[in-house]
């Protein structure tokens, strides 16, 4: 299981496009039952087949897709043509890879849920809350430092990323990053709220899936349609942030040095030989 996920790491051109995976997966990991729900043997049986199919599905449909399109990243590298559209193209392709992965394994999810009993579902509605309150009392810490505190802690964090994918930053390059930072809009707060949001939703769903065929069609839309559960200002955010993102990402890849280059392309290729050696798994 761990596995499968690993190779979405492929999304890692630079620092925060690694984090469209997490933000977009995280309802998945919702659903990871050691986690979240213990599963009964006949549970158990049904979940570890339709794993069995995932896993092939994905083997079979999506790796040769995401190769492509890092051997496609690879050569653009080579060659100097990484620019904003492109960089912005890329993006949109892993989020299109996510969202198919979504619509793949959302109605085989929800036909599972279906399956739950109310002791499970109590369970994993108590285990989120736990999660939830955690993510609270570190949003309260954030929110008690002060400006220039988060400002610092957001510029070391855009730091580290750029510089797990490109190796050190030049000085030039950390003035890009400390002068691109004010301009992002802090969305962590937004984010919890829809988290809440989705997980009440998905509590009122619960608590009416008697009706099962219904229960599985409104529950595969609540985990395909995540848009529809955050507010506008939280959407405005998420746009504004992904074009400083792509504008910071832009003047990084006119400036990276040789040796950045020499040690993304490492990077990536460590990633193609991985998804081959799936493949061949």
């Amino acid at each position: 299981m761990k596995k499968l996920w690993l190779v979405l790491g492929f999304l890692v051109l630079t620092g925060c496009s690694s984090k469209l995976a997490y933000n977009n997966l995280d309802w998945l990991i919702y659903w990871y039952m050691d986690d979240y729900v213990e599963l009964n043997d006949s549970q158990e049986a049904i979940f570890d087949i339709k794993l069995e199919g995932w896993i092939d599905w994905h083997r079979e449909e999506q790796l040769a897709l995401y190769l492509a399109q890092l051997e496609q990243i690879t050569e653009e590298i080579k060659q100097d043509k990484l620019n904003k559209a492109v960089i912005a193209n890329h993006l949109n392709q892993a989020n299109e890879h996510v969202m198919t992965l979504r619509s793949k394994l959302a109605p085989e999810l929800a036909e599972l849920a279906s399956r739950l009993s109310d002791d499970q579902v109590i369970y994993l509605f108590a285990a989120i809350q736990k999660e939830n309150d955690e993510e609270q009392e570190e949003l309260d810490e954030y929110d008690s430092m002060s400006e220039s505190e988060r400002l610092e802690k957001l510029i070391e964090n855009f730091e580290e990323g750029f510089e797990e994918n490109l190796g050190d930053l030049t000085d030039e390059q950390k003035a890009m990053v400390a002068n691109a930072a004010p301009h992002f809009a802090r969305t962590r707060g937004n984010w919890l709220e829809y988290r809440i949001t989705m997980q009440d939703e998905a509590r009122r769903l619960f608590a009416s899936r008697q009706n099962t065929e219904a229960f599985q069609q409104k529950l595969t839309h609540l985990l395909t349609h995540p848009d529809d559960y955050r507010t506008e200002e939280y959407l405005a955010r998420r746009k504004a942030n992904r074009e400083a993102y792509l504008s910071l990402a832009d003047q990084l890849v006119k400036t990276m040095t040789a040796k950045q280059k020499s040690h993304l392309l490492k990077r990536l290729n460590k990633i193609i030989d991985d998804i081959k050696d799936l493949q061949e798994d």
